[in-house]
């Protein structure tokens, strides 16, 4: 049993640092309309976890109902890259999902604003938003 917790343990060091990134597929601006209608724009949904993974990498961790899966619970990872500006909270648990999430694409880049916003003028001035070049999802059980 040493053997294979060892063997666990060098596999796991020697894996690739971003090695989620083959589950990982991008988010067009076309897409993004039909993505959020598919999770009813997160409605109600839990903002579960934020990542500081670089200076210009920001990824969020959303749970929510899937329209496309009976309404079942899912887990979705969204990864924004080449970020240039974003306001994130302290305490995830005081964060209220009841107006869900607003995803957008506007003036070449990809925004996401915890709250319900027009347009990317309204989302620099939410409370919580992140703004960035690219945009990426993994679909996860809940």
């Amino acid at each position: 049993m040493i053997r294979k917790i060892d063997l666990w343990s060098v596999l796991v060091v020697n894996r690739p640092s971003n090695s989620w990134e083959i589950f990982v597929k991008p988010l067009l601006a076309k897409n993004l309309k039909s993505f959020a209608q598919r999770f009813n724009n997160f409605v109600d949904g839990e903002l579960r976890h934020v990542e500081i993974v670089t200076p210009t990498t920001i990824s969020i961790t959303l749970a929510t109902q899937d329209t496309a899966r009976a309404f079942d619970w899912i887990t979705i990872k969204l990864e924004f890259s080449g970020v240039s500006e974003a306001k994130l909270v302290g305490k995830l648990s005081f964060v209220d999902m009841s107006e869900g999430i607003t995803l957008l694409y506007e003036d070449n880049v990809f925004a996401l604003s915890i709250s319900k916003c027009s347009n990317l003028s309204n989302i620099k001035t939410s409370t919580c938003h992140i703004i960035g070049a690219d945009l990426k999802c993994q679909e996860g059980s809940f």
